[in-house]
């Protein structure tokens, strides 16, 4: 099999598209947000940037093309996120994150779901979409048997499904007016399940914004607006379903299949966090090799010739470097194999936690190289670093989910370490 890392025609036409929006749009997006105080104003004064994105395609991109879309493969993703991701990751996420609220209907495939695609295709306005899945107290043991599972739950009554609940840190899910995003993707619990495992009773259902005004006054609200350390203007914030109805045509996975679609849909975003966490790190090591080669600590020569300072680049360089090299294999094996859907799924986990960790790491390290400078605010590393440091443990924690994952596969029978490189052994 030849390994060739050679872009082709399509991915360096995605790499260049996402380098110019990046330092286009994107490039000024802090200086903008950041003359707010609140996150949330933060995150609303980046929509004139989020509809840009959908102007170019951005977002119908996200889709696959047998809906409708315009959406590639998973390494032609991975080239997306790393390039806009290095300039500017809060206003990038939000664009991501409608990505990942409707994967669930691209891992579902079916034309009959295509009126809830219909304002994602259209290249017009800034509909957001959202996958609402974490709750306040966390979901991380949410499919153990003898645990209460999921709080937010769904009742059928007559042609409807009615949702009560509260969720949290769905990016995108109150939408820019704070009323409801264009699509919601809920995760929730059946009140009436027909057997007795945690699973058999996750389904999801679709919520639109305007299933929300058809609904009373409160049945969708915001508790709360997060702030948060990083991504300082992404929307993630506390909300509360209160008896809110929607039609039986909107359930996308009954009860029983919504736990295997929420675990495919964040196999395939493993693999953009680590696509994250290559940008990040390469904006990290851009801009300490720029202070080693142009500073000199009042030396007789520039800090690169200090081997230390050496040491530490290279030593950013090569964990760079060796991300990407995973990510992109993690993202064609994932759709084209070699071994089956588990050992595909392991490389995707791997990717994640790997990938995610080494980046926390080497925006320290940049620091180090910089010194006391680096922590003034007009530098670039404390943002950085408050970026880098949720990529462990959103998405799936890499402690109390991603590794457990990995762990459960690893325990099966069938498991087969090296068929993700290889092929099956047997």
């Amino acid at each position: 099999m030849p390994v060739d890392f050679h872009l082709s025609e399509a991915e360096e036409g995605i790499r260049a598209a996402a380098a110019a929006f990046a330092t286009g749009p994107l490039k000024d997006a802090r200086a903008t947000y950041m003359k707010h105080q609140h996150h949330h104003e933060r995150f609303q004064s980046t929509r004139p940037i989020y509809r840009q994105a959908v102007a170019g395609g951005l977002i119908k991109g996200q889709i696959p093309k047998h809906l409708g879309g315009a959406g590639g493969t998973l390494v032609e993703a991975a080239i997306l996120v790393e390039e806009m991701y290095r300039v500017e990751p809060a206003a990038s996420l939000t664009i991501f994150s409608t990505g990942l609220g409707l994967t669930p209907i691209n891992l579902v495939g079916k034309s009959e779901y295509q009126e809830f695609l219909a304002p994602f295709l259209s290249g017009e306005g800034e509909p957001l979409a959202s996958m609402v899945f974490s709750e306040p107290g966390g979901v991380a043991n949410y499919l153990e048997t003898g645990a209460p599972g999921l709080v937010t739950t769904a009742s059928p009554e007559g042609d409807e499904w009615v949702i009560n609940g509260e969720k949290i840190w769905a990016t995108n899910s109150a939408g820019w007016d704070f009323e409801g995003a264009d699509l919601q993707c809920v995760v929730c619990r059946t009140t009436k399940p027909t057997l007795d495992q945690p699973a058999d009773a996750i389904m999801i259902l679709l919520v639109t914004i305007a299933d929300i005004r058809r609904n009373a006054p409160g049945a969708f609200k915001v508790v709360r607006h997060i702030s948060t350390a990083g991504h300082t203007a992404c929307s993630g914030p506390h909300v509360k379903y209160t008896n809110l109805r929607v039609p039986t045509k909107n359930v996308l996975c009954k009860p029983g299949n919504g736990a295997a679609l929420v675990s495919g849909a964040f196999d395939c975003t493993a693999i953009l966090v680590g696509a994250m966490s290559v940008g990040i790190m390469r904006a990290a090591f851009d801009a300490a090799l720029a202070f080693a080669k142009g500073d000199n600590r009042r030396g007789a020569a520039e800090l690169l010739t200090r081997q230390a300072v050496a040491d530490l680049l290279s030593g950013i360089k090569m964990q760079t470097e060796a991300c990407r090299a995973l990510t992109w294999k993690a993202a064609n094996c994932l759709e084209n194999g070699p071994g089956d859907y588990n050992s595909r799924r392991e490389l995707a986990l791997a990717t994640k936690i790997y990938c995610s960790d080494a980046c926390t790491k080497a925006v320290t390290e940049a620091i180090n190289v910089v010194g006391i400078t680096a922590y003034d605010a007009d530098q670039s590393f404390a943002d950085l670093l408050n970026t880098a440091m949720v990529l462990p443990i959103f998405d799936g924690g890499n402690v109390g989910i991603r590794r457990r994952h990995m762990q459960e596969l690893m325990l099966s029978k069938d498991y087969d370490p090296w068929a993700s490189t290889f092929g099956p052994s047997r």
